[in-house]
């Protein structure tokens, strides 16, 4: 069992049990899976770009991605269906606690200037989104190696039922959000 997972079960499901009054401790919200995801809108145009980034996401997940292909045509972009326009990993159980924890302890207090993520980016039934701008904060990646900086999109689901609840969630798991 990891440490996360570990604490999860001894220390925040008490504490959530206790502040939103649940009977069970399977209602208490628990992480369900964390999805990575890069935007590759340049590899319309250069193929090579996804086999950078497929490299740089396998190191990051521990996990092979999968290619996402655009669904539609759009001319302004020179998009036709089945383009290869993304990678993406979906991290779950083991994996899944190993990345946030290594996400929350290490690279987020990596990033220059960092007063904390916003509390805000819920989506109204207890998910998370978070977007780095660079791949180079996750200590995995050797910056002299990286062939271009890209941005990596982090989303969190967890079975929580509202944002409160998912708020409460994660920063019981150490997450730092900013204070408003």
């Amino acid at each position: 069992m990891t440490r996360l997972k570990e604490y999860y079960m001894k220390k925040a499901v008490p504490e959530l049990k206790d502040k939103f009054g649940y009977k069970n401790i399977m209602q208490v919200p628990r992480l369900s899976k964390i999805v990575l995801n890069i935007g590759l809108g340049e590899a319309i145009t250069n193929p090579k770009a996804m086999e950078s980034a497929e490299k740089d996401l396998t190191t990051i997940a521990g996990q092979h991605p999968v290619v996402t292909r655009a669904k539609k045509a759009i001319a302004a972009f020179k998009l036709r269906p089945g383009l290869p326009i993304g990678i993406m990993v979906t991290l779950r159980g083991q994996r899944m606690y190993e990345f946030f924890d290594k996400l929350v302890s290490i690279v987020l207090p990596r990033i220059r200037d960092f007063q904390g993520i916003s509390p805000d980016s819920f989506d109204g039934q207890g998910n998370y989104s978070l977007g780095m701008r660079e791949q180079v904060v996750f200590p995995e990646i050797e910056y002299d190696k990286v062939e271009r900086l890209r941005g990596l999109e982090i989303v969190i689901v967890t079975t929580a039922k509202t944002d409160e609840e998912g708020r409460e969630l994660l920063r019981s798991l150490g997450v730092p959000f900013r204070k408003n």
